[in-house]
Protein backbone atom coordinates (compact mmCIF):
# COMPACT_ATOMS: atom_id res chain seq x y z
CA UNK A 1 0.00 0.00 0.00
CA UNK A 2 1.28 3.48 -0.90
CA UNK A 3 1.05 6.16 1.76
CA UNK A 4 2.02 9.81 2.05
CA UNK A 5 3.71 10.93 5.22
CA UNK A 6 6.17 13.41 6.67
CA UNK A 7 7.00 16.92 5.47
CA UNK A 8 7.58 15.92 1.88
CA UNK A 9 4.86 14.14 -0.11
CA UNK A 10 6.20 10.66 -0.59
CA UNK A 11 5.07 7.29 -1.77
CA UNK A 12 6.18 4.43 0.46
CA UNK A 13 5.61 0.74 0.08
CA UNK A 14 6.15 -1.71 2.93
CA UNK A 15 6.77 -5.25 1.77
CA UNK A 16 8.09 -8.44 3.33
CA UNK A 17 10.01 -10.56 0.84
CA UNK A 18 11.16 -14.15 1.20
CA UNK A 19 14.77 -15.03 0.45
CA UNK A 20 16.45 -18.41 0.08
CA UNK A 21 19.85 -17.84 1.66
CA UNK A 22 23.03 -19.80 2.24
CA UNK A 23 26.14 -18.62 4.05
CA UNK A 24 29.28 -19.99 5.61
CA UNK A 25 28.97 -19.12 9.29
CA UNK A 26 31.30 -19.49 12.24
CA UNK A 27 30.61 -22.08 14.93
CA UNK A 28 31.37 -20.67 18.38
CA UNK A 29 31.16 -23.69 20.65
CA UNK A 30 33.87 -22.37 22.99
CA UNK A 31 31.56 -19.72 24.38
CA UNK A 32 28.14 -20.20 25.94
CA UNK A 33 25.06 -18.31 24.79
CA UNK A 34 24.06 -16.03 27.70
CA UNK A 35 20.72 -17.16 29.11
CA UNK A 36 20.18 -14.59 31.89
CA UNK A 37 20.95 -10.91 32.47
CA UNK A 38 23.89 -11.93 34.65
CA UNK A 39 25.16 -14.13 31.83
CA UNK A 40 24.88 -11.19 29.45
CA UNK A 41 27.07 -9.09 31.74
CA UNK A 42 29.62 -11.90 32.00
CA UNK A 43 29.61 -12.29 28.20
CA UNK A 44 30.43 -8.58 27.85
CA UNK A 45 33.16 -8.84 30.48
CA UNK A 46 34.80 -11.86 28.87
CA UNK A 47 34.64 -10.67 25.28
CA UNK A 48 35.99 -7.20 26.12
CA UNK A 49 38.82 -8.45 28.35
CA UNK A 50 42.34 -7.31 27.60
CA UNK A 51 44.13 -9.62 25.18
CA UNK A 52 41.01 -11.72 24.51
CA UNK A 53 40.06 -12.10 20.85
CA UNK A 54 36.53 -13.40 21.23
CA UNK A 55 36.15 -14.48 17.61
CA UNK A 56 39.44 -16.36 17.55
CA UNK A 57 39.14 -17.93 20.99
CA UNK A 58 35.51 -19.03 20.72
CA UNK A 59 35.59 -20.25 17.11
CA UNK A 60 35.66 -24.02 16.70
CA UNK A 61 34.86 -24.33 13.00
CA UNK A 62 32.54 -23.32 10.20
CA UNK A 63 29.24 -24.61 8.84
CA UNK A 64 26.90 -23.76 6.00
CA UNK A 65 23.66 -22.19 7.19
CA UNK A 66 20.80 -22.33 4.68
CA UNK A 67 17.09 -21.62 4.77
CA UNK A 68 14.20 -19.37 3.87
CA UNK A 69 14.16 -16.01 5.59
CA UNK A 70 11.77 -13.05 5.64
CA UNK A 71 13.14 -9.57 5.05
CA UNK A 72 10.98 -6.59 6.01
CA UNK A 73 11.57 -3.69 3.62
CA UNK A 74 10.33 -0.18 2.93
CA UNK A 75 10.70 1.45 -0.48
CA UNK A 76 10.10 5.21 -0.70
CA UNK A 77 9.99 7.50 -3.72
CA UNK A 78 9.36 11.25 -4.03
CA UNK A 79 5.74 11.93 -4.86
CA UNK A 80 6.83 13.88 -7.93
CA UNK A 81 8.62 10.90 -9.48
CA UNK A 82 8.27 10.72 -13.26
CA UNK A 83 7.04 7.30 -14.32
CA UNK A 84 8.69 7.55 -17.73
CA UNK A 85 12.31 7.68 -18.79
CA UNK A 86 15.28 6.15 -17.00
CA UNK A 87 15.09 4.39 -13.66
CA UNK A 88 15.74 6.02 -10.29
CA UNK A 89 18.97 6.47 -8.40
CA UNK A 90 18.26 4.18 -5.48
CA UNK A 91 19.89 4.22 -2.05
CA UNK A 92 19.86 0.89 -0.20
CA UNK A 93 20.08 1.66 3.52
CA UNK A 94 21.53 -0.80 6.03
CA UNK A 95 21.12 0.07 9.71
CA UNK A 96 23.50 -0.74 12.55
CA UNK A 97 23.31 -2.53 15.88
CA UNK A 98 20.55 -1.62 18.31
CA UNK A 99 18.07 -0.42 15.70
CA UNK A 100 15.95 -1.55 12.78
CA UNK A 101 15.11 0.34 9.57
CA UNK A 102 13.46 3.08 11.65
CA UNK A 103 16.99 4.46 12.18
CA UNK A 104 16.81 5.94 8.68
CA UNK A 105 13.37 7.47 9.04
CA UNK A 106 12.94 8.84 12.56
CA UNK A 107 9.53 10.40 13.06
CA UNK A 108 10.91 12.38 16.01
CA UNK A 109 10.35 16.16 15.80
CA UNK A 110 8.23 15.89 12.66
CA UNK A 111 10.82 13.97 10.61
CA UNK A 112 13.58 16.55 11.13
CA UNK A 113 15.94 13.66 11.92
CA UNK A 114 14.87 11.51 8.96
CA UNK A 115 17.61 10.59 6.49
CA UNK A 116 14.94 9.18 4.15
CA UNK A 117 13.07 12.49 4.14
CA UNK A 118 16.25 14.33 3.20
CA UNK A 119 17.24 11.87 0.46
CA UNK A 120 13.76 12.07 -1.09
CA UNK A 121 13.95 15.87 -1.10
CA UNK A 122 17.04 15.58 -3.32
CA UNK A 123 15.28 13.24 -5.75
CA UNK A 124 16.70 9.92 -4.57
CA UNK A 125 14.64 6.78 -3.96
CA UNK A 126 15.36 4.73 -0.84
CA UNK A 127 15.06 1.09 0.13
CA UNK A 128 15.54 0.38 3.83
CA UNK A 129 15.13 -2.98 5.53
CA UNK A 130 15.33 -4.73 8.88
CA UNK A 131 18.47 -6.82 9.00
CA UNK A 132 17.97 -10.49 9.81
CA UNK A 133 17.50 -10.96 13.55
CA UNK A 134 15.77 -7.66 14.16
CA UNK A 135 12.51 -5.81 13.64
CA UNK A 136 10.00 -7.58 11.42
CA UNK A 137 12.54 -9.69 9.55
CA UNK A 138 13.21 -13.33 10.44
CA UNK A 139 14.81 -14.05 13.79
CA UNK A 140 16.96 -17.11 14.32
CA UNK A 141 19.35 -18.81 16.71
CA UNK A 142 21.42 -15.93 18.10
CA UNK A 143 24.94 -17.36 18.23
CA UNK A 144 25.67 -19.59 15.24
CA UNK A 145 22.95 -18.42 12.84
CA UNK A 146 22.33 -14.66 12.96
CA UNK A 147 25.83 -13.52 12.06
CA UNK A 148 27.50 -11.16 9.60
CA UNK A 149 27.82 -13.63 6.72
CA UNK A 150 24.16 -14.63 6.68
CA UNK A 151 23.05 -11.00 6.89
CA UNK A 152 25.51 -10.14 4.12
CA UNK A 153 23.94 -12.85 1.94
CA UNK A 154 20.54 -11.20 2.48
CA UNK A 155 21.87 -7.77 1.48
CA UNK A 156 23.50 -9.21 -1.65
CA UNK A 157 20.32 -11.00 -2.73
CA UNK A 158 18.16 -7.96 -2.04
CA UNK A 159 20.52 -5.85 -4.17
CA UNK A 160 20.43 -8.34 -7.04
CA UNK A 161 16.62 -8.34 -6.98
CA UNK A 162 16.61 -4.56 -7.31
CA UNK A 163 19.36 -4.57 -9.93
CA UNK A 164 17.60 -7.07 -12.20
CA UNK A 165 14.17 -5.53 -11.74
CA UNK A 166 12.60 -8.44 -9.84
CA UNK A 167 11.86 -6.57 -6.63
CA UNK A 168 8.10 -5.82 -6.78
CA UNK A 169 7.23 -2.18 -7.26
CA UNK A 170 10.73 -0.82 -8.02
CA UNK A 171 11.75 0.06 -11.56
CA UNK A 172 15.18 -1.15 -12.58
CA UNK A 173 17.41 1.62 -11.19
CA UNK A 174 19.83 3.74 -13.16
CA UNK A 175 22.31 3.27 -10.34
CA UNK A 176 22.49 1.89 -6.80
CA UNK A 177 24.15 3.58 -3.85
CA UNK A 178 24.71 1.51 -0.72
CA UNK A 179 24.52 3.52 2.51
CA UNK A 180 25.34 2.01 5.89
CA UNK A 181 25.47 3.02 9.51
CA UNK A 182 27.93 1.37 11.93
CA UNK A 183 27.47 -2.41 11.64
CA UNK A 184 25.49 -1.67 8.50
CA UNK A 185 28.59 0.07 7.12
CA UNK A 186 30.67 -2.97 8.04
CA UNK A 187 28.29 -5.12 6.01
CA UNK A 188 28.30 -2.61 3.15
CA UNK A 189 32.11 -2.65 3.11
CA UNK A 190 32.08 -6.46 3.19
CA UNK A 191 29.59 -6.48 0.30
CA UNK A 192 31.88 -4.30 -1.82
CA UNK A 193 34.82 -6.61 -1.13
CA UNK A 194 32.88 -9.76 -1.98
CA UNK A 195 30.99 -8.31 -4.97
CA UNK A 196 32.90 -5.24 -6.26
CA UNK A 197 30.47 -4.65 -9.14
CA UNK A 198 27.21 -4.87 -7.19
CA UNK A 199 27.13 -1.18 -6.25
CA UNK A 200 27.80 2.14 -7.99
CA UNK A 201 28.78 4.15 -4.89
CA UNK A 202 29.27 3.61 -1.17
CA UNK A 203 28.44 5.87 1.78
CA UNK A 204 29.84 4.40 4.99
CA UNK A 205 28.65 6.37 8.02
CA UNK A 206 29.82 5.88 11.62
CA UNK A 207 32.66 3.71 10.34
CA UNK A 208 36.37 3.08 10.30
CA UNK A 209 38.49 -0.04 9.92
CA UNK A 210 40.19 0.50 13.28
CA UNK A 211 38.26 -2.02 15.37
CA UNK A 212 40.52 -1.78 18.41
CA UNK A 213 37.95 0.45 20.13
CA UNK A 214 34.96 -1.84 19.70
CA UNK A 215 35.43 -3.33 23.16
CA UNK A 216 34.21 0.03 24.50
CA UNK A 217 30.91 -0.63 22.78
CA UNK A 218 30.71 -4.18 24.10
CA UNK A 219 31.58 -3.14 27.64
CA UNK A 220 29.39 -0.04 27.76
CA UNK A 221 26.03 -1.44 26.68
CA UNK A 222 24.95 -2.67 30.12
CA UNK A 223 23.48 -5.56 28.18
CA UNK A 224 20.54 -7.63 29.34
CA UNK A 225 18.31 -10.18 27.70
CA UNK A 226 15.91 -8.55 25.25
CA UNK A 227 13.11 -10.22 27.19
CA UNK A 228 14.09 -8.09 30.22
CA UNK A 229 13.86 -4.81 28.34
CA UNK A 230 11.01 -3.35 26.34
CA UNK A 231 11.30 -6.25 23.88
CA UNK A 232 8.86 -9.18 23.91
CA UNK A 233 10.18 -12.30 25.65
CA UNK A 234 8.44 -14.54 23.11
CA UNK A 235 9.81 -12.56 20.20
CA UNK A 236 13.51 -12.66 21.05
CA UNK A 237 15.00 -15.76 22.73
CA UNK A 238 17.99 -15.71 25.11
CA UNK A 239 21.12 -14.54 23.34
CA UNK A 240 19.35 -11.51 21.90
CA UNK A 241 20.72 -8.66 24.01
CA UNK A 242 19.46 -5.11 24.49
CA UNK A 243 20.80 -2.08 26.31
CA UNK A 244 19.40 -1.87 29.82
CA UNK A 245 18.41 1.80 29.89
CA UNK A 246 18.69 5.26 28.38
CA UNK A 247 22.04 5.85 30.10
CA UNK A 248 23.54 2.96 28.15
CA UNK A 249 21.95 4.29 24.94
CA UNK A 250 23.57 7.65 25.57
CA UNK A 251 26.99 6.14 26.24
CA UNK A 252 26.95 4.11 23.03
CA UNK A 253 25.31 6.47 20.58
CA UNK A 254 25.17 10.08 21.80
CA UNK A 255 27.46 12.89 22.87
CA UNK A 256 26.38 15.83 25.02
CA UNK A 257 25.53 18.65 24.60
CA UNK A 258 24.84 18.01 20.94
CA UNK A 259 21.47 16.26 21.19
CA UNK A 260 17.95 16.89 22.43
CA UNK A 261 17.68 15.11 25.83
CA UNK A 262 14.11 14.10 24.97
CA UNK A 263 15.38 11.96 22.11
CA UNK A 264 16.64 9.43 24.67
CA UNK A 265 13.04 8.49 25.48
CA UNK A 266 12.35 8.07 21.78
CA UNK A 267 15.43 5.85 21.36
CA UNK A 268 14.41 3.70 24.31
CA UNK A 269 11.02 3.10 22.73
CA UNK A 270 12.33 2.02 19.32
CA UNK A 271 15.60 0.28 20.22
CA UNK A 272 16.14 -3.27 19.04
CA UNK A 273 18.37 -6.10 20.32
CA UNK A 274 21.57 -7.48 18.88
CA UNK A 275 22.74 -11.09 18.77
CA UNK A 276 25.86 -12.54 20.32
CA UNK A 277 26.67 -13.92 16.86
CA UNK A 278 26.80 -10.37 15.51
CA UNK A 279 29.14 -9.28 18.29
CA UNK A 280 31.40 -12.26 17.56
CA UNK A 281 31.62 -11.64 13.81
CA UNK A 282 31.60 -7.86 13.38
CA UNK A 283 35.41 -7.70 13.31
CA UNK A 284 35.81 -10.37 10.62
CA UNK A 285 36.32 -7.92 7.76
CA UNK A 286 38.45 -8.28 4.61
CA UNK A 287 41.64 -6.25 4.36
CA UNK A 288 40.85 -4.64 1.02
CA UNK A 289 38.04 -4.10 -1.46
CA UNK A 290 38.43 -3.96 -5.24
CA UNK A 291 35.44 -1.64 -5.53
CA UNK A 292 36.13 1.01 -8.17
CA UNK A 293 33.34 3.50 -7.59
CA UNK A 294 33.25 6.55 -5.32
CA UNK A 295 33.44 5.97 -1.56
CA UNK A 296 32.50 8.38 1.22
CA UNK A 297 33.28 7.60 4.84
CA UNK A 298 31.41 10.00 7.13
CA UNK A 299 32.04 9.50 10.83
CA UNK A 300 31.13 11.62 13.84
CA UNK A 301 33.88 13.60 15.52
CA UNK A 302 33.30 11.74 18.79
CA UNK A 303 32.38 8.28 17.54
CA UNK A 304 32.92 5.72 20.30
CA UNK A 305 33.24 2.21 18.76
CA UNK A 306 35.21 3.17 15.64
CA UNK A 307 37.30 6.09 16.94
CA UNK A 308 37.48 5.59 20.71
CA UNK A 309 35.60 8.87 21.21
CA UNK A 310 37.98 11.07 19.19
CA UNK A 311 38.30 10.56 15.44
CA UNK A 312 41.13 13.09 15.16
CA UNK A 313 43.38 11.26 17.63
CA UNK A 314 45.59 9.01 15.52
CA UNK A 315 48.74 9.21 17.58
CA UNK A 316 50.37 11.19 14.79
CA UNK A 317 49.85 8.46 12.17
CA UNK A 318 47.42 10.29 9.87
CA UNK A 319 44.77 12.95 9.35
CA UNK A 320 41.97 11.06 11.09
CA UNK A 321 40.96 7.55 12.07
CA UNK A 322 38.41 7.16 9.22
CA UNK A 323 41.03 8.40 6.73
CA UNK A 324 42.75 5.06 7.32
CA UNK A 325 39.96 3.37 5.33
CA UNK A 326 41.41 4.83 2.12
CA UNK A 327 44.16 2.22 1.84
CA UNK A 328 41.52 -0.51 1.76
CA UNK A 329 40.01 0.97 -1.43
CA UNK A 330 43.07 1.14 -3.70
CA UNK A 331 40.96 1.18 -6.89
CA UNK A 332 38.25 3.65 -5.88
CA UNK A 333 38.03 6.49 -8.39
CA UNK A 334 37.02 8.93 -5.64
CA UNK A 335 37.55 8.39 -1.91
CA UNK A 336 36.85 10.92 0.82
CA UNK A 337 36.73 10.73 4.61
CA UNK A 338 34.64 13.36 6.37
CA UNK A 339 34.63 14.00 10.11
CA UNK A 340 31.22 15.40 10.99
CA UNK A 341 31.55 17.72 14.00
CA UNK A 342 29.51 17.88 17.20
CA UNK A 343 28.06 14.37 17.36
CA UNK A 344 28.58 10.84 18.61
CA UNK A 345 28.15 7.41 17.01
CA UNK A 346 24.39 7.70 16.37
CA UNK A 347 24.72 10.36 13.68
CA UNK A 348 20.99 10.60 12.96
CA UNK A 349 20.21 11.36 16.62
CA UNK A 350 22.08 14.67 16.88
CA UNK A 351 21.23 18.30 16.18
CA UNK A 352 23.81 18.24 13.38
CA UNK A 353 22.23 15.29 11.58
CA UNK A 354 20.96 17.56 8.80
CA UNK A 355 24.53 18.80 8.31
CA UNK A 356 25.63 15.22 7.72
CA UNK A 357 22.73 14.63 5.32
CA UNK A 358 23.59 17.77 3.35
CA UNK A 359 27.22 16.73 3.11
CA UNK A 360 26.29 13.28 1.78
CA UNK A 361 23.93 14.72 -0.85
CA UNK A 362 26.47 17.31 -2.00
CA UNK A 363 29.25 14.71 -2.21
CA UNK A 364 27.10 12.25 -4.16
CA UNK A 365 26.17 14.85 -6.75
CA UNK A 366 29.78 16.03 -7.05
CA UNK A 367 30.78 12.40 -7.61
CA UNK A 368 28.34 12.01 -10.49
CA UNK A 369 25.79 10.08 -8.42
CA UNK A 370 22.96 12.59 -8.46
CA UNK A 371 19.41 11.55 -9.44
Amino acid sequence: MLIAQGILARRCQNRTIELLLSARNGIFDNITTPMTDEDATEFALVTSSQGYNATEQALTGEATVSGRYRLSTEYCAPNSTNSTGQGPVLQILTHGLGYDKQYWDFTYHNYNYSYVEHALSHGYHTLSYDRLGTGNSSHGEPKNEIQTNLELAALAQLTRMVRNGSYPGIRRPKSIIHVGHSYGSVQTYDLSAMYPDISDALVLTAFSLNLSFFDLFTAGGNWQQASSSNQSSSYYPPGYLATADADADQYLFLRAPWFDPNILTYVENIKKPITVGELLTIASVPTTSDFKGPVLVLTASNDLPFCGGDCYNTGGSGESVPEGVKKSFPNSKAFHAQIQPNMGHGINLHYNASGAYNYIATWLKASGMGP
